[in-house]
């Protein structure tokens, strides 16, 4: 069983809007990012990028937006929502607390 990809579906949209919550975000600069942020460890494929996208976008989450660059293609940013911000924000809670726990079961026991 692969568990780093089990564990990578739980957290995938919490891992996006916590990107384009620090600036707006095209979908190849957010593979990108996740890519360089994580040390390799996470290496987003566009068909698992743009469902995620697309499904943060029809929840309200996120916004896309197409922007035309003046030295290139118009490109669609990803933009987080008064929502999206709110989300990230209790998601971050349950993270920490999943967290927590995990590592007091996982140091040795001591006594």
């Amino acid at each position: 069983m692969n568990y780093e990809r089990e564990l990578l579906k739980g957290y995938t949209d919490s891992l996006l809007l916590c990107l384009v919550n620090h600036q707006p975000m095209y979908g190849y600069q957010i593979i990108k990012e996740l890519e360089k942020r994580s040390n390799g460890y996470f290496q987003f494929k566009e068909g698992t990028l743009y469902p995620a996208l697309h499904r943060l976008e029809k929840a309200g989450l996120i916004q896309g937006k197409w922007q035309r660059l003046p030295s290139g293609p118009e490109r669609r940013y990803y933009y987080i929502t008064q929502k999206g911000r709110k989300a990230l924000a209790e998601r971050l809670t349950v993270w920490q607390d999943f967290a927590t726990a995990v590592a007091l079961i996982m140091k040795p026991a001591t006594g």
